[in-house]
């Protein structure tokens, strides 16, 4: 299956397919489910996966 990358309006991008995360350090990091959303506005407590952060500070784009 192909993995397609696609920026929800004013959130995250969503990320369909497989795939695998890796952090700064090399570490492989659970994708959790699939869809899996990444944040993109950097507000997220939980990064690089979205938490919703982005609607309390009203991330545009």
């Amino acid at each position: 299956m192909a993995t397609t990358v696609t920026p929800v309006s004013n959130g995250p991008l969503m990320v369909e397919g497989e795939v695998e995360i890796v952090d700064a350090q090399g570490k492989q990091l659970p994708a959790k489910g699939d869809p899996i959303y990444l944040c993109r506005c950097g507000a997220s407590g939980a990064k690089p996966f979205c938490d919703g952060s982005h609607k309390k500070i009203g991330f545009q784009g």
